[in-house]
């Protein structure tokens, strides 16, 4: 089998068959912008509506042309059945009992189901019954959004179509099973907290497209509450601004039920109020949008983390009736790692800090007095999750070569008692991941995992596949991922840098690679190739790159910067035309994190790596193949189909430069495990 495998990945020996890449005809049809004096010409600018019927007859030509080449790979069906082997198996979550009750829920997967159904019993002694079964719907429905009440009389679920990331809630009456007639107002609903004597619940939500001007659907989120039993028409809008459609709500009680909390974001900065009872008017705790601010409430004493002078995340502590920042102190200071998050768990706080990009997990008293570290078998990605009021506390650790496992941690003892282990036998004593540090073009240390069978050989002719992210202060960490352990078992390595734009090392760390500084983030990445080629892992011929979302932006900007750097390019779900990004979707959302077109400076940086303003006709780009969601809620396919129709005719001749659009399927790909598993294998 692994003979055979070997052979799978080494497309690169395979390419009389591109040789004759007939591209379907696209019509040119110009378009000039002029931006703070400079003429902008858009000649695919038709493809950006995904409703037009020319640009449908387009996408069919592009899916036939890329079908007619993956579908002819021999190894395409040999990755669906090893795909099958190691996604299809029994599975289960832990469970979830609720606060005040005895009733648990937790999430089933059988070996061919599609998807995963809920469950509950009553309690700990009774049989578990199927609560909700997803697989008895359409194909293209799935759920979303849920939330159990707090004592479990009720279920809140939404139900999503073909990855639209717009889930409509109803709600199901657990003991009877019978989903009651309520519903909610707006779009993209998602409840956020149920009242302990379940009268109603908030819930958030953004308005009906007849309800905004074009172009606004996602914005204007506010949040409502329903009255159990009333019509989506009583429901009261209760915090909402109507002068920023930007801004974003939550509400939420506290564990205990006794205290609500009010949030509104803006962008990457938050404010936070409090009310003690109903009646009272809302106490501020956190103002004037000058950080993040993140709140929890146990046992009459409020902590509070925030980024607040503190790049990497530091601990206040006050009690419920001095909420206000001037009767804050000091529970945790910044330390030289970052604060990922706190927790409070059994009666003890659980701070989970990244260390060099995997997670360090310290255990402090409500005192702010140190306890222990919680130990984990080896360095990877943990999390620990419960509730303050309830004994269980939950830990769920991965790393590059370690299998899933879910703990129950016992503090008493400090011992990790496996609950759950990853289900297949997968022999992974060949692999060893390493984490090794390069420098970037300006002389910037920068971390990177490295992946790679024992009896990896230096000689500068292993196939890598390099990939990243690199923004929105999101932490490239270790992680166990099947898919890998297909590339690894090919005899491929995995190389994984830590970004500067990500999350790893503190608030700073994110802003050298955003805004004026992005180009940071390429340069972090082309200089991770350059590493690796030197240090005889791989060589142009066989260096594979791979990257979704802003990963996909990142692929697409180094592919046009160092086209001779690599040779394959996995580009997904991307963000590719970065003059016109904020004018689709949520990308208005995303102008703290890259700035805008229409402010003059920020344009000019904006344009110089904007991906499909920077194809050059006549290059030799690498192979390229990018993926889009029809139902995309986040990034539109137009930026998919414009960069395929310029590529292709910038390098007609050249490598395959191929679309896969995958209906009735979203930013996270399809609704179903067999989606899933046939895009893996597609890519």
């Amino acid at each position: 089998m692994k003979k055979f495998i070997i052979t799978i990945f080494m497309v690169f020996a395979i390419q009389n068959l591109f040789a004759q890449t007939q591209y379907p005809e696209t019509s040119k049809i110009a378009v000039k912008d002029t931006l703070h004096g400079t003429v902008i010409t858009d000649n695919y600018r038709w493809l950006e509506d995904g409703e037009n019927p020319e640009v449908i007859k387009w996408e069919e030509k592009q899916e036939k042309l890329t079908r007619s080449i993956i579908d002819d790979l021999p190894q395409r069906e040999k990755l669906i059945k090893r795909f099958n082997e190691l996604w299809r198996y029994d599975d289960v979550s832990r469970p979830s009992k609720v606060l005040n009750g005895e009733r648990i829920f937790l999430w089933e997967k059988k070996k061919d189901d599609e998807k995963w159904r809920v469950l509950t019993q009553e309690n700990e002694d009774a049989e578990f019954e199927v609560l909700i079964d997803p697989n008895l719907w359409d194909t293209i429905e799935s759920i979303s959004g849920t939330s159990m009440s707090r004592d479990g009389k009720y279920y809140a679920f939404g139900k999503t179509v073909g990855g639209d990331e717009n889930p409509h809630i109803r709600i199901i009456e657990v003991e009877t099973k019978k989903v009651l007639p309520d519903t909610l107002r707006g779009r993209k609903q998602y409840v956020t907290s149920w009242l302990p004597d379940n009268s109603g619940f908030y819930y958030s939500a953004c308005p009906l497209k007849n309800e905004v001007p074009e172009g606004e659907e996602n914005y204007w989120r506010s949040i409502y509450f329903h009255k159990l039993g009333t019509s989506a028409d009583e429901d009261e809008k209760i915090y909402f601004n109507e002068d920023n459609m930007e801004m974003s709500h939550g509400v939420w009680l506290s564990e205990c039920g006794k205290y609500t909390l009010y949030t509104r974001r803006l962008f990457r900065k938050n404010e936070i109020y409090f009310k003690r009872t109903n009646d009272e008017e809302m106490i501020p705790v956190a103002t004037g949008f000058d950080a993040s601010y993140s709140v929890n409430i146990v046992d009459y004493k409020i902590l509070i983390k925030t980024d607040k002078d503190a790049p990497n995340g530091k601990v206040y502590i006050t009690d419920v009736d001095h909420p206000q920042r001037e009767f804050w102190q000091e529970f945790l200071p910044e330390q030289k790692d970052k604060l990922y998050y706190l927790i409070a768990i059994a009666g003890h706080i659980y701070a989970v800090y990244q260390h060099n990009a995997y997670t360090v997990i310290k255990i402090y008293s409500l005192e702010g007095d140190y306890i222990r570290d919680l130990s984990f078998p080896t360095l990877g990605t943990g999390y620990v999750s419960g509730y303050w009021s309830q004994d269980d506390i939950w830990v769920n650790f991965s790393s590059f070569t370690y299998p899933s496992v879910t703990y129950k941690y016992d503090f008493e003892n400090d011992k990790l008692n496996i609950y759950k282990e990853f289900p297949l036998e997968i022999d992974v004593e060949d692999f060893y991941a390493e984490q090794v540090w390069y420098h970037s073009k300006d002389g910037t240390p920068v971390s990177m995992f490295l992946v790679q069978r024992k009896d990896l050989k230096k000689d500068g002719n292993n196939p890598v596949r390099l990939s990243g992210y690199g923004g929105f202060n999101s932490s490239q960490t270790p992680y166990f991922s099947t898919t890998s352990i297909v590339w690894l078992e090919a005899g491929g390595m995995i190389a994984i840098p830590n970004l500067r734009g990500g999350g790893e090392y503190g608030e700073k760390w994110h802003e050298a690679g955003m805004k004026e500084n992005k180009q940071n983030v390429f340069d972090d990445f082309i200089a991770a190739a350059e590493w690796l080629i030197k240090n005889k892992y791989t060589n142009p011929e066989k260096l594979a790159i791979s990257g979704g979302s802003n990963g996909g932006l990142l692929v697409g900007a180094v592919t046009v910067q160092r086209p001779e750097l690599f040779k394959v390019v996995n580009c997904r779900v991307p963000l590719l035309d970065m003059i016109r990004y904020h004018k689709f979707g949520p990308g208005r959302f995303w102008i703290d994190e890259y700035g805008s077109p229409d402010n003059p400076e920020q344009f000019e940086y904006l344009f110089k790596y904007s991906p499909y303003h920077n194809v050059i006709n006549g290059t030799d780009y690498p192979a390229i193949l990018i993926s889009a969601g029809e139902n995309d809620a986040r990034v539109d396919p137009l930026h998919s189909r414009k960069m395929v129709a310029r590529m292709q005719e910038a390098n007609p001749n050249g490598e395959p430069i191929l679309l896969l659009l995958k209906k009735d399927s979203g930013h996270g790909g399809g609704t179903t495990l067999s989606m899933h598993i046939e895009k893996a294998a597609d890519t």
